[in-house]
């Protein structure tokens, strides 16, 4: 069962998205919260496993409580939800660890499979939205820094599928690329963002076109 924590600010559109949410099988809405600040408590004291956080919110927007939520190391992905289509907010709420980005005006199915995807462990961003992230991440100044450290702790294979998590390959697309089962995969996927300190595979993606592993 997945588990979800709703925060919004707008008690009708907690009420719209748990009736979404909860008419799936095997989703539940486990608690509502109307600010930031409330959220960050819920997500201690509830471990979601999806946080469906708005970014405009009165006492404590979205963004700042996405990033104390990570900061805390609550228990919980963030798909950050917006009316508005803008970069600042997009680039804001990845840089503060969450792992989707959906438009409040997207269907119902795709909310669900957003919440899902979430659960899985697999960041979420529509295929236009990650091409904006990856042009920003490589024309950012940063990006001509150092190789980050981190990747020496890596082993051969597991750099192996860095590159195609990069390449937009699934578990199973690069299991049978590599010949070996997918529950190999993921452990290797595991692995890898754990020693990278990433969070998902949305941010493993940023992670390898900052530090050169592919290119655009």
């Amino acid at each position: 069962m997945i588990r979800v924590l709703l925060v919004d600010d707008q008690s009708m559109v907690r009420t719209g998205f748990r009736t979404i949410l909860e008419s799936e099988d095997g989703i539940t809405v486990v608690g509502e919260a109307e600010n930031g600040q409330i959220a960050i408590d819920r997500a201690l004291e509830l471990s979601p496993d999806v946080i469906c956080m708005d970014v405009q919110m009165p006492v404590m927007d979205g963004l700042e409580s996405t990033a104390e939520i990570v900061r805390r190391g609550a228990a919980g992905a963030v798909l950050m939800l917006t009316t508005f289509d803008r970069d600042d907010f997009l680039f804001q709420a990845l840089a503060a660890g969450a792992s989707g980005f959906l438009l409040k005006t997207a269907e119902a199915e795709q909310l669900i499979d957003a919440v899902t995807a979430l659960a899985n462990g697999d960041g979420l961003l529509s295929p236009e939205v990650t091409r904006r992230v990856i042009e920003r991440s490589v024309r950012s100044p940063e990006t001509t820094a150092a190789v980050a450290p981190e990747l020496a702790t890596l082993t051969d294979r597991e750099l192996e599928v860095l590159h195609l998590v990069a390449g937009g390959l699934s578990n199973a697309e690069i299991a049978a690329r590599l010949f070996v089962g997918e529950a190999t995969v993921k452990t290797h996927v595991s692995n890898l963002l754990t020693k990278l300190g990433i969070r998902d595979r949305i941010h493993a993606v940023i992670f390898a076109y900052e530090n050169g592993l592919v290119g655009t």
